[in-house]
């Protein structure tokens, strides 16, 4: 049997509100049971998940970083920090495997502000305003992608 391919899901600032926003812009599912089904999904698909959330900025480059040694591919979904960090975005152009950009919402549907994402100078490719769908086409994706680098 083969070795689970190593991904890391990123998520930033506030995503771990999901489903406890009354706008309904990120849907209903919560953020523990998203987890869930990501690492369900994961799990069928041959990869490794580590699926992890945090509201600061450097630690989320931390992680990136990090994962340069650990990880084949990587999704982020960097929330706010999506309009705004260049530090995210050095750190992700540092990754040596494909990265996908997920977000739960279209982003291009939105204020015009979150038009522009420093995250796609980085990205492999984008997948937004699928929901948890969104973040389960991600991890197949990376899979395809790894292993197709693989071959």
């Amino acid at each position: 049997m083969t070795a689970p391919i190593p991904i890391l899901f990123l998520n930033g600032p506030n995503a771990n509100l999901y489903g406890l926003d009354p706008s309904g812009t990120y849907g209903t599912e919560s953020f523990p049971a998203l987890k869930a089904r990501c690492e369900r999904h994961a799990e069928s698909v041959g990869v490794g998940l580590d699926f992890r959330q945090s509201n600061h900025e450097g630690v989320l480059v931390d992680w990136i970083q990090e994962a340069r040694g650990t990880a084949a591919g990587l999704a982020i979904n960097a929330a706010g920090l999506t309009y705004t960090s260049v530090a995210i975005l050095d750190a992700l152009l540092a990754f040596p495997g494909p990265i996908v950009e997920a977000h739960m919402s279209n982003i291009w549907k939105r204020e015009p502000f979150r038009h522009h994402s420093y995250v796609s100078r980085a990205a492999t490719g984008v997948v937004a305003g699928l929901g948890g769908l969104g973040y389960e086409l991600a991890i197949t994706a990376l899979a395809t992608l790894v292993r197709e680098a693989r071959a």
